[in-house]
């Protein structure tokens, strides 16, 4: 997935976006320094592990290195997997500029740490006593697409759509392409109640919570930051 060129440049350089997906990767290159055990330590304590974020809440120590309280910003920066990471930062970049440039960079970042604070909180209520660690950069992205999808309604994503042994392209618009993401996740989420960590594909667990709350937060607080106080021509995009 990678976008067309426009016709109009970018306004801003979306210099947010590209430290977001650096940091990101320079956290998951440590993680793959780690061991075994050191790497569950890791998790444990800068992850979201809904019990003990059930008992933070509740005033109970938890006794860990960093307050618990903090982790719902710090787990966002965790991936499990090459998949993960990559997936996760593939749409950050695809869809994080054409935000920023619309917010600005230090409403995005506010923006951005709020979409995942939000699908963090989420995915714990319906999993608040879960000793899983929960991770990833999805909710916050998750954020990025819903205000995606208000602003670029009619923007086209081409799409490979797999039929048998063919691989077409077709180009789809941005409500449709990511108000069936939105609607699939919410469907996931309600019928798989028991799958409780974002910890990527290679350990099959996805926060389908995270990703529908997620995604409403960023159509609520996108709005509220100023995503329709500028006029941006939309993007065309691969995906």
């Amino acid at each position: 997935m990678v976008p067309l060129k426009d016709e109009n440049p970018i306004k801003i350089v979306p210099y947010i976006t590209y430290i977001l997906i650096a940091v990101n990767i320079l956290v998951f290159i440590y993680e793959l320094s780690l061991n075994s055990n050191q790497l569950d330590i890791f998790f444990h304590l800068f992850a979201v592990v809904p019990k003990e974020l059930t008992a933070s809440f509740n005033g109970v120590d938890v006794h860990q290195g960093i307050p618990e309280i903090v982790t719902p910003v710090t787990s966002q920066f965790l991936h499990a997997g090459f998949t993960h990471v990559g997936f996760n930062m593939l749409f950050l970049w695809i869809f994080g500029n054409n935000i920023e440039e619309e917010l600005g960079r230090a409403k995005f970042v506010l923006f951005y740490l709020s979409c995942g604070v939000i699908a963090v909180l989420a995915q714990w209520f319906f999993s608040a006593m879960s000793t899983v660690p929960s991770l990833g950069a999805s909710g916050a992205i998750a954020g990025v697409m819903g205000a995606y999808i208000l602003k670029f309604p009619q923007a086209k994503i081409v799409t490979v759509i797999p039929l048998g042994i063919f691989f077409p392209l077709f180009k789809i618009p941005a409500v449709y392409f990511l108000g069936f993401w939105f609607v699939e996740q919410a469907l996931n989420g309600i019928s798989s109640f028991e799958v409780t960590a974002s910890v990527g594909m290679e350990s099959g667990g996805v926060a389908y919570w995270a990703h529908a709350g997620g995604f409403i937060a960023g159509a609520i607080l996108g709005p509220m930051l100023g995503l329709f106080s500028s006029k941006s021509d939309e993007k065309v995009l691969n995906s």
